[in-house]
């Protein structure tokens, strides 16, 4: 084997290396970003609104999909170019951190859609009950 092959081995050693390492730090940080689990247990608020309003922060997964992106993207390159003897623990965590992702993302939505609705729902009931009040008072007249 010449020296100019023994050197692409060499590199292409340390390139998957490198990959891996990326791909790791990647997964590291967006296991490091996901909310902690008293974020979305322990809420202190006033109302519901202030709750749900406490909760939807707390499911924020930007950095989360921004960093799993990230990790998905180099452990690709990285399984194309077999680069990896053994890359089955990378594929689990990737899977795992995006089913995570998925439950954040759904929970998310429905706290969204709740936050909205409760308002609706408060103003309604308030109406309601001021009609009532109105009726009541005509019929003391």
């Amino acid at each position: 084997m010449s020296q100019s092959g023994l050197d692409d081995d060499e590199l292409f050693g340390e390139a998957a290396t490198e990959i891996r390492a990326d791909v790791e730090d990647h997964l590291a940080a967006a296991r490091d970003a996901l909310p902690a689990a008293t974020a979305v247990w322990d809420v202190e608020a006033d109302n519901t609104l202030g709750v749900l309003n406490g909760l939807r922060t707390a499911l924020a997964v930007e950095e989360v999909e921004e960093h799993l992106r990230d990790a998905k993207k180099w452990y690709t390159i990285g399984e194309r170019a077999d680069a990896f003897e053994d890359a089955e623990d990378l594929a689990d965590e990737i899977e795992r951190i995006e089913g995570v992702l998925d439950d954040l993302e759904a929970v998310s939505d429905a706290v969204g859609d709740l936050a909205s609705a409760i308002p609706e729902l408060r103003g309604e009931l308030e109406e309601l009950h001021a009609e009532e009040e109105g009726e009541d008072a005509e019929d003391d007249e």
